[in-house]
């Protein structure tokens, strides 16, 4: 659904409601960090080894996607969402997009929790790979397997394997790939799905 505003011949579009209220989140969570001077982030908007029995632990397994360690950080990740968001929400619609940015949320803070008990990880990363491996799939048409595809899961995930192996301790490869892995496989199910719809 598409709504505008409009004001002295001035028209706006918020034709990508999930993308746009996602971005929204993600920049009242970096406010609130500055204004808490960090706590906001460390109670909410990152994922960490706690207790189970904490609330906020679940809460911050998909919760750390909004928080963002500095503005730079911040803005980087949102030029990817809000390029490719867009394509992809008119693609596969509001519900399904939302699906996929918290089944990558989800898989990376679940990774993080298991894995890396003594890294904080926070920021929207996974999200933006999970874009782009979607992305790169949207033409798919009878169950043919776009060269695009192919060439992108190589140059993007292959390079985030190769820096993981040779930089090591940096998280955020495995949040990369993970939400890589994500935007893949919701891809080809989400196009599946949708070629039988049209059969």
């Amino acid at each position: 659904m598409n709504t505008s505003t409009s004001r002295r011949g001035l028209r706006l579009a918020f034709n990508s409601p999930a993308v746009l209220g996602f971005a929204g989140v993600c920049l009242l969570a970096m406010v609130l960090n500055q204004i808490t001077g960090g706590a906001s982030n460390r109670a909410v908007f990152s994922v960490y080894r706690a207790p189970l029995t904490d609330p906020l632990t679940w809460l911050r397994m998909v919760c750390h996607v909004f928080g963002h360690a500095d503005w730079n950080h911040l803005l980087n990740n949102m030029m990817y969402i809000l390029l490719l968001g867009p394509m992809l929400e008119e693609k596969y619609g509001a519900v399904n997009l939302i699906l996929v940015m918290l089944a990558a949320a989800l898989l990376t803070g679940v990774i993080n929790f298991v894995f890396f008990p003594h890294t904080m990880l926070l920021g929207a990363s996974g999200i933006v790979f999970a874009m782009i491996l979607l992305a790169s799939i949207t033409r798919a048409e009878g169950g043919a397997i776009p060269v695009t595809f192919i060439l992108v899961a190589i140059l993007y995930i292959g390079q985030q394997v190769w820096q993981a192996i040779t930089v090591p301790g940096n998280v955020s490869y495995m949040a990369h790939i993970a939400g890589g892995a994500v935007g893949a496989g919701l891809g080809f199910l989400l196009n599946k799905a949708g070629r039988k719809a049209n059969a």
